[in-house]
């Protein structure tokens, strides 16, 4: 993150000059990111992601004939997921690069507000227009209402066409990484409201995806919910511990694997009515992870494609590595400087004829 901090400060200025060039320029450095990330697993972190899902899937998580795997998730959707270690984040970025249209500029994470206090990290992070959350709906609620209400505005083409910008946003309902500390919480607070704690998760808050369902309603189809397993953690332990940032990068401490298992569901199938209806429903969707998470943890495998998947020639678990589809594809991080250039050249020669005019 704090490589890409540079770039997004040079082209700040743009917010005041042109939103829409602001917006699209960010875009870029957010896309020259994720391929930083992807190079960097691919050469210090490498590992194998392994992938399987439900029949809701099926026919949009493909093998490619170079050995990777392409997705073909929709350009715009609320994804949630278990979160397991800090780097849960990195793996599902590379997802919206193998993704067909390519995501890794459109991705919205919503995150714990600590985190936007992280000198170059925090502000990189808000750069990209990420959501930051406080766990306080008062304080929170406006803000999400504002960035929300920038991700659903729709645009006009120049053929008068109405469009929405492409968006992929993240939410880990849970709230922060599995930790001894966490797991002690999420007891209490299953004991307090009298429901089951689950066993490998934490019990996910409902609150802020409630209020992002609605929000967005009517611009997003569909929810992909994805299951995260390590492999590595022993049962009862927690990644967080075994899988740093620094280990992963530094220590070459990488997970053999990190399995994927992929669920969707229509957003107009799920109560969005009453809080208490939805809290329902996202607590079931958690207990079925959780289920998910002790055949993994069992068995070292999560349950395979659908069978009727199989039978048409897809093979029971998709796997590839962490890495772009080709070497010399990393390079395009720089295309973030090449493009301010231009701006600059663009607004300097404008100015010019502008001043030639005058004078």
């Amino acid at each position: 993150m704090a490589i890409s901090t540079q770039p997004q400060l040079i082209g700040a200025p743009l917010y005041w000059i042109n939103r829409q060039l602001y917006y699209a320029y960010m875009s870029l450095t957010k896309q020259s990111f994720g391929l930083l990330i992807t190079t960097m697993t691919h050469w210090w972190g490498p590992t194998t992601i392994r992938i399987s899902g439900d029949a809701s899937v099926a026919d949009q998580i493909r093998k490619t004939d170079d050995g990777l795997v392409e997705f073909s998730f929709p350009e715009r959707m609320v994804m949630i997921a278990n979160h397991q270690i800090y780097t849960d984040w990195l793996y599902l970025w590379w997802v919206g690069y193998a993704n067909a249209p390519k995501m890794h500029g459109s991705l919205f994470i919503i995150l714990k507000e600590s985190l936007k206090y992280i000198p170059i990290v925090g502000p990189g992070m808000m750069f990209y227009g990420f959501i930051f959350m406080s766990r306080k709906m008062a304080v929170d609620q406006p803000r999400l209402a504002h960035r929300l209400q920038k991700l659903k505005t729709s645009h006009t083409a120049p053929d008068g066409k109405k469009y929405l910008d492409p968006m992929w946003l993240l939410l880990f309902p849970e709230g922060t990484n599995a930790s001894q500390n966490g797991k002690n919480k999420s007891a209490k607070w299953a004991a307090k409201i009298g429901v089951k704690d689950p066993e490998h998760m934490l019990l996910p808050r409902s609150t802020g995806t409630y209020f992002c369902l609605n929000e967005l309603k009517g611009t997003v189809d569909y929810i992909y919910d994805c299951t995260v397993a390590y492999e590595g953690v022993p049962r009862g332990k927690f990644g967080e511990r075994i899988f740093t940032l620094a280990g992963t990068y530094v220590k070459g401490q990488t997970p053999k694997s990190v399995n994927f298992y992929w669920r969707r569901f229509l957003i107009d199938d799920i109560p969005l009515d009453t809080p208490e209806e939805f809290d329902i429903w996202l607590r079931e969707r958690w207990y079925e992870k959780d289920a998910l998470m002790e055949q993994y943890v069992s068995t070292g495998r999560f349950p395979p494609n659908p069978a009727e998947a199989v039978t048409k020639g897809q093979e029971p678990f998709l796997e590839t590595e962490v890495r772009t589809k080709y070497p010399w594809e990393f390079l395009q991080i720089f295309s973030v400087l090449g493009a301010f250039g231009l701006m600059i050249n663009f607004f300097l020669k404008t100015w010019n004829r502008f001043v030639s005019v005058l004078f």
